[in-house]
C-alpha cells in the first residue's frame, strides 16, 4: 500500500475535510442551523466518521478555533525571560495574538459563536471558555514576570484580562460587532505598543 494511502493519512484527510465542510456551514447557516448530518453531507463522509473524530458540535467548534490560531503563526508564544526587556517580550505576545485577530476566518468564526451564544447564555460560557483557553500565554508570561519581581500584580489573570481589553477594543469588538476592516499593520503595531506602554505604566 503506498504510504500517502495508509489508514493514518486517510483519518487525517477525513478529519481535515469534516473541519472545512463545519467551517462553510457554520458559516453559512450558524451554529444552531448547523447539523452533524449536515457537515458529513458536505464532508462526502458518513455521520459515525464525524462523531469518531468530535464527540459533539461545540468540541468540533472549538477544534476550529483551536486550529485558527495554529495557523495564525507558526512561532511558539514566547516563554517569560528575565534578561531581556519586558516591553520587547510582551509586544512579541500582542503581536502574537493580533495576528489572529486579524484572521477574518476567525472573526467570522467568533461573529458565529457570539450569536449562538446570546440564544443560549450556557453555550456562551463554553465557548468563551474554549476561546479563552489560548490566552494563556499572557495570563502565564505575566505570572512569571510577577514571581521575578518585575511586575507588581497580584492576580496575573485580571491583568491579563486587561491588557487583551486593551487590544480587543481595536483589533476584535470594532471588526465582530460592526463590520469594520482589520488592521493593518502598522496599525496592528500602534495598538500593541500603546497597550504594552499602558500596562508597564500600571504594572512594571
Amino acid at each position: 500500500m503506498d504510504a500517502t494511502d495508509s489508514p493514518l493519512r486517510l483519518t487525517d484527510r477525513k478529519r481535515a475535510a469534516v473541519i472545512e465542510a463545519a467551517i462553510e456551514e457554520f458559516l453559512a447557516a450558524g451554529f444552531d442551523a448547523t447539523s452533524m448530518d449536515r457537515i458529513a453531507a458536505r464532508a462526502s463522509v458518513s455521520k459515525r466518521t464525524v462523531y469518531n473524530h468530535f464527540p459533539s458540535k461545540e468540541a468540533l467548534f472549538a477544534a476550529i478555533l483551536r486550529q485558527l490560531w495554529e495557523a495564525s503563526d507558526t512561532a511558539e508564544a514566547p516563554a517569560y525571560s528575565s534578561t531581556q526587556p519586558l516591553r520587547a517580550q510582551l509586544l512579541q505576545l500582542l503581536s502574537k495574538k493580533l495576528s489572529l485577530l486579524n484572521n477574518e476566518a476567525f472573526l467570522s468564526l467568533a461573529r458565529v459563536a457570539i450569536a449562538a451564544g446570546i440564544h443560549s447564555p450556557e453555550r456562551a460560557r463554553d465557548m468563551v471558555a474554549r476561546m479563552g483557553e489560548r490566552e494563556e500565554d499572557l495570563t502565564v508570561w505575566i505570572r512569571a514576570a510577577a514571581a521575578d519581581g518585575r511586575l507588581k500584580t497580584a492576580d496575573p489573570l485580571f491583568a491579563s484580562l486587561q491588557l487583551q481589553g486593551l487590544v480587543k477594543a481595536f483589533a476584535f469588538w470594532p471588526q465582530v460587532s460592526m463590520g469594520q476592516p482589520c488592521l493593518s499593520a502598522a496599525e496592528q503595531q500602534q495598538v500593541a505598543e500603546s497597550a504594552a506602554d499602558m500596562f508597564l505604566a500600571r504594572y512594571a
